[in-house]
């Protein structure tokens, strides 16, 4: 609890570490996460340290490491060639290194084998769809020349003619096509037509439509314009049978060679996968390796070099508490690199502010980010986080006050607690939901808060629960025939005045008779708005308390905190006593004469005369109230000046006056900072500003707790009225079937709306005034 009150106690160590077992021993302190380093290069570029190469290496292994699976068989060799450069640095044990050869080896193998034999599957793909599409091609090519000679002497032209077949991409078959006709002249025929299948891409991988050709030429010159054209065009060129029969056998003879790289082609992808399954085993703990590897780098980079003594220095700040525990990590770290000469910790003097550490658990922690979220306590400073694990909860439960929603919150939270070592649940991608799960203990101590204000409001579901039985009844004031004419009529109202009326008070909350009143949004409203300025108040009140434990010297403790005290008490510390005066002394027989404390309060700053004789006057709360409200604002009012310009002249004259001084108080002005007159002013008159105007506006601030409360409540019961009452209403059997589906439609709506979407806005709503209220 000291601790996680005040922060550790801190200072400044000096490291000398061995070059050769500096690494290990800045693992070890890592593992311990004692220290932070400073940095001892602050003129050395980044790029210009000693280890930015290794960094860079760490970097690019993290960038592979982190894509998609899809994308992990391309990525392992790259990968494995990394980590053969981290194994240079002896970060990774011998026999991971030797495991790691082999999947290398291995990986690579397999990985090469499988390229060549996709390649030649898409060869013989392809040549097949050519035969296919192209055995109608020469007798169209005989048609178009349309000679008598050549059908005649079908010898000489085969003999004659001569053609090159392949494929080529369908975007480029226009262009291709002009292409033949304006370098051959016409003296080229070219027969074309689209494959039906999509074909992959051996540059990219990705299925593109491809174009079977077939181009018939005369001559040895144009074919070699001809082939010429094709490799300029990337086509995929295929010998093409002279005769029928030939073509038969080469189609025949493709099937068989097709089939059988198939069957060698799955049996290549499921070793293959039974490779990257031993390999992705392993893909974590590099992952956290790297991570590790660049952290320490990175550290090393801050340290440094003694050419002298041929060590590393390293500056370091640690609890006191945990020197023993530094030395005890360097002795480790010394010992597993086996290096002669120890490495040792040496504490020097400083006056530099020390860093802030508090120490918090998976308790605290999630409570002690939302303080960190409004600003970290400086060195030393009073943390807030130990009393936020009551006022946070608090302040929303407040304005989320339902039992029956507090209870659904608490479960969800306690089933997260319950499996809180869940490595699914823990390490997921879902942002949402790790929000969530990182603040399971909030939610928690939240869901338990709004379970008892649930009951103060006496509120589960928007309905009200008769535990007790109620204080009010009306009922034996009548006898039966009288009864029956009152509760027909809906504008008669009683007065509770009464003895045989009223018969005591709720014993826990809020009566249930109240769910009935006509006036039930009239008196909640005024019983939430004054609970609302009470707890704010207070809660800014003790927020002034505990910042006096901030103030080490005396002078702060009487023209700061003590100023900002009676400002705070003798303007809205006496709204509250108005407050509760009005509740214990004024009862419902005096009611109607009961006085606004609104019109009381603003008559305070006028400092107008309260006289229950003058027309339109209000009346008096107590004897003597005017004289003691003059003397409260007049009290405030000197307190302003006294916050603006006491501390900055009593600064200054304690700077001129210790001129005349010798010994202890030289010594004092000179181990301070300089001091600066108008600084301190200007600094102070800061302070006073935002305080003053903080007092005014955070009590208009608290009132979000009367506003989201009603709202909740609103919503709560419109969505009763709107979903249940529906179903309820029905008084047949087919209401019980109509129920279930109405119930559910509740549910889905009270989880969405009240529970989420309300919850959420509770939660933000009571970050800001629980924050605001604790002041340094």
């Amino acid at each position: 609890m000291g601790s996680l009150l005040r922060g550790e106690e801190m200072c400044l160590a000096q490291l000398f570490l061995q070059s050769g077992s500096a690494y290990d021993c800045i693992s070890e302190l890592g593992e311990l996460g004692l220290v932070e380093f400073r940095d001892l290069n602050p003129n050395v570029n980044a790029f210009q340290r000693k280890h930015v190469s290794e960094i860079k290496k760490c970097e690019e292994m993290e960038r592979i490491l982190g894509k998609e699976k899809p994308q992990l068989i391309k990525v392992l060799l790259l990968i494995f060639l990394f980590i053969f450069c981290y194994i240079c640095c002896s970060c990774i044990h011998t026999s991971s290194q030797e495991q790691l050869q082999r999947l290398e080896v291995e990986l690579g193998e397999v990985t090469r084998n499988k390229e060549k034999l996709q390649k030649n599957l898409l060869e013989l793909t392809e040549y097949t769809h050519m035969l296919r599409i192209t055995r109608n091609f020469v007798q169209r090519s005989a048609e178009v020349f349309n000679l008598a000679t050549i059908l005649s002497l079908r010898v000489s032209f085969e003999l004659h003619f001569k053609f090159i077949s392949g494929l080529i991409q369908r975007a480029k078959i226009e262009a291709f096509e002009r292409m033949l006709w304006r370098v051959c002249k016409g003296y080229t025929i070219l027969s074309y037509a689209e494959v039906e299948e999509y074909l992959e891409d051996p540059d990219t991988g990705e299925p593109t439509k491809s174009v079977v050709f077939l181009i018939s030429y005369w001559g040895d010159q144009i074919g070699q314009k001809v082939k010429k054209i094709c490799d300029c065009y990337h086509c995929h060129l295929y010998p093409y049978p002279s005769s029928n029969n030939e073509r038969n056998d080469v189609v025949e003879g493709l099937r068989t060679r097709i089939q059988d790289l198939y069957t060698v082609l799955h049996r290549t992808e499921d070793y293959l996968r039974q490779v990257l399954i031993r390999a992705s085993e392993s893909v974590y703990t590099w992952m956290v390796q790297v991570k590790k590897m660049k952290a320490i780098y990175y550290i090393l980079n801050l340290c440094s070099f003694d050419v002298t003594n041929k060590c590393l220095i390293a500056e370091v700040w640690c609890p006191v508490n945990d020197i023993p525990e530094l030395r005890r990590a360097l002795e480790d770290g010394s010992r597993k690199s086996g290096a002669t000469v120890p490495s040792f910790v040496n504490r020097i003097p400083t006056t530099d502010t020390p860093p802030t550490l508090i120490r918090t658990n998976k308790f605290t922690s999630g409570f002690q980010n939302i303080v960190d979220a409004y600003g970290v306590c400086s060195y030393r400073e009073i943390n807030p986080a130990p009393f936020t694990l009551i006022t946070f909860p608090f302040l929303f439960a407040v304005m989320f006050g339902d039992l029956g929603h507090g209870v659904l919150m608490t479960l969800f939270a306690a089933l997260m607690v319950l499996h809180e070592n869940n490595r699914k649940l823990k390490n997921t991608r879902n942002e949402i939901w790790n929000t969530f799960f990182e603040g399971r203990y909030i939610i928690l101590m939240m869901g338990l808060f709004s379970i008892y204000t649930g009951l103060i409001y006496n509120d589960c579901f928007s309905k009200s629960l008769n535990i007790f039985g109620s204080g009010w009844s009306v009922k034996a004031m009548f006898d039966a025939n009288v009864w029956n004419d009152v509760t027909a009529n809906t504008y008669l109202t009683l007065d509770p005045n009464t003895s045989r009326v009223f018969h005591g008070p709720y014993p826990l909350g809020i009566d249930p008779i109240w769910n009935l009143a006509s006036n039930r949004l009239t008196f909640l409203n005024s019983f939430k708005m004054k609970m609302s300025v009470i707890l704010g108040i207070i809660h800014m009140t003790f927020g002034v308390i505990l910042s006096s434990y901030n103030h080490m010297k005396k002078y702060n403790l009487y023209l700061v905190f003590l100023p900002q005290l009676l400002f705070l008490m003798c303007l809205f510390g006496y709204l509250v006593f108005m407050i509760v005066y009005k509740w214990l002394v004024f009862s419902v027989t005096d009611s109607s004469f009961a006085p606004s404390i609104l019109i009381h309060f603003i008559n305070m700053f006028l400092m107008q005369r309260d006289a229950g004789d003058a027309r339109g006057a209000p009346r008096p709360l107590y004897p003597g109230q005017t004289g003691l409200q003059v003397f409260l604002v007049v009290i405030a009012v000197l307190s302003v000046p006294v916050l603006l310009l006491g501390k900055p002249v009593y600064l200054n004259w304690f700077k001129n006056g210790s001129r005349r001084h010798v010994g202890m108080y030289r010594v004092r002005i000179r181990n301070q900072q300089l001091f600066n007159f108008a600084d301190e002013l200007l600094h102070q008159a800061i302070h006073t500003i935002e305080f003053c105007l903080g007092c005014i506006s955070n009590t208009a601030s608290y009132l979000r707790l009367w506003a989201l409360s009603l709202a909740h409540a609103q919503l709560s019961e419109v969505l009763w009225a709107m979903v249940m009452r529906v179903g309820l209403r029905m008084d047949t059997r087919l209401g019980v079937l109509f129920l279930v589906p109405v119930f559910g439609v509740f549910a889905v709506l009270t989880v969405s709306i009240l529970l989420i979407m309300e919850g959420l806005s509770a939660f933000l709503h009571a970050f800001i005034p629980s924050l605001a209220s604790h002041t340094k």
